[in-house]
């Protein structure tokens, strides 16, 4: 495995607060309060700011619980390619109600998702229709782990340089 070096920003670290050399310090203040909200997403790097954008600032929800893999709430639609996914995605969702007492739950899907094309060999003009009904199908089984919560759905699709992100409805 190759050395790492990570470098300590400048005026991070102050004497006493527990930072070495080799550590970083957020600067960021850590807040204990929970909002009893998680979203389901695709873990696509190129899109995960855009995502917490919309999540913070669209749906004003900060420090959401994050449950990110590939495909996002099209693991949890009942795709038999992504079965175990879906069992591990579960189990999760049911360990966050339980200890972080969901109260939400925002399974968001996004133009051009590769676990579409690549796993589940769907072509690109039927995409968006199976992502819709994906989300519909999602909720369904979330709702199996605990009928209390609410339960949003969005599709995000490529407007010029950024995303936007449109309603889904669930019935």
């Amino acid at each position: 495995m190759p050395d790492v070096h990570i470098e300590v920003k400048a005026g991070l670290g102050r004497a006493g607060d527990g930072v070495r050399s080799g550590m970083y310090k957020s600067g960021l203040a850590y807040e204990s309060k929970r909002i009893h909200a998680a979203a389901v997403y695709c873990s696509d790097g190129r899109i995960g700011e855009h995502f917490d954008d919309f999540l913070h600032n669209g749906l004003h929800l900060p420090r959401y619980d994050r449950v990110a893999l590939p495909g996002g709430p099209g693991c949890l639609a009942g795709h038999i390619e992504a079965r175990l996914e879906e069992e591990g995605v579960i189990d999760e969702l049911k360990f966050l109600v339980d200890a972080h007492e969901l109260e939400r739950v925002v399974l968001i899907q996004h133009e051009g998702c590769a676990f579409y094309h690549r796993r589940l060999g769907v072509e690109p003009e039927r995409m968006e229709m199976l992502q819709r009904a994906d989300l519909v199908r999602a909720a369904f089984h979330i709702r199996r782990v605990s009928s209390h919560l609410q339960i949003d759905a969005y599709l995000a699709s490529l407007a010029g340089d950024g995303l936007v992100f449109e309603p889904v409805s669930l019935e």
